[in-house]
């Protein structure tokens, strides 16, 4: 057995996977994590279940401050999953490394308990210079898939369509929320850890609209209420809405919307 076939490190800081890696990755997840990051998607609060990860995905784990431990990733070869031994359990691509689906298995206590047994022996073997070190390594990983492979029939797969709306109900909450802050999208990916690029895609999707458009309707929406309710002035408004300058606050109401800003406000008392 090659040195690079198996490698596992604890989930201590916030990971990265390249898709350089040919690498499958196992993630086994003990104490919450800020979320998992799958091509651009973020799943977040996840605790106490395991991702199989195909080697085609991109992945980053975001764990929260001071985490000491919140658990282990496997790596495996596909050498590795080659073993006769393992290759029976269907643990290939047919299975549960699966490009179009992510499974992911939230775990019964005393399945977790087993399973961090299995993932620490596998920590220490990997590190010692044992006799027979290799099938002791395949039992081990073949233990675990076991496992795995017996929770197929009740595994949760994340669809990525209803991952989508739930991004953009979280983007209209930041908006809401950071509007004043912020009239960018880029700002908002950010926030979510997912490009900009793939934001304006969920958007478009699901509400076919732009991420901008939803930007720009809150401010518009909060402008019109401003100038017809309230006393403040033009100069107030603009700056209470974070715009750099009235002038420019001025130039993007006139652009959106065809009238002027003391326009609207003088036909208020019309």
């Amino acid at each position: 057995m090659k040195n690079d076939t198996i490698n596992i490190s604890k989930i201590v800081k916030n990971v990265s996977h390249s898709t350089d890696d040919s690498d499958y990755a196992v993630c086994w997840v003990k104490d919450e994590i800020k979320g998992v990051e799958i091509d651009g998607v973020l799943y977040p609060n996840i605790s106490n279940s395991i991702f199989f990860l195909d080697n085609k995905l991109q992945w980053k784990l975001y764990t929260r401050e001071n985490s000491v431990n919140a658990g282990y990733i496997l790596q495996l070869s596909q050498e590795i999953l080659s073993n006769p031994l393992l290759s029976k359990l269907h643990i290939n691509q047919v299975r549960l490394f699966n490009s179009g689906t992510i499974p992911l298995f939230k775990l019964s206590p005393g399945i977790e308990k087993r399973t961090q047994a299995i993932l620490e022996m596998i920590d220490e073997l990997l590190g010692s210079h044992l006799n027979n070190k290799e099938d002791a390594l395949i039992s081990l990983l073949n233990t675990f898939f076991v496992y795995c492979d017996g929770q197929c029939n009740i595994k949760s797969i994340i669809e990525k369509n209803q991952t989508k709306a739930n991004i953009v109900y979280a983007f209209k909450q930041l908006v809401d929320k950071n509007i004043v802050k912020s009239h960018e999208v880029g700002y908002y990916a950010s926030q979510l850890n997912i490009s900009a690029k793939y934001l304006n895609e969920c958007v478009q999707e699901v509400l076919n609209i732009s991420s901008k458009s939803i930007i720009i309707e809150q401010l518009l929406i909060r402008s019109r209420h401003a100038l017809k309710f309230t006393n403040r002035t033009i100069k107030e408004i603009s700056y209470d809405l974070g715009f750099s300058t009235p002038d420019y606050f001025s130039y993007f109401f006139k652009t959106q919307t065809g009238t002027n800003p003391s326009a609207l406000r003088r036909s208020r008392s019309s």
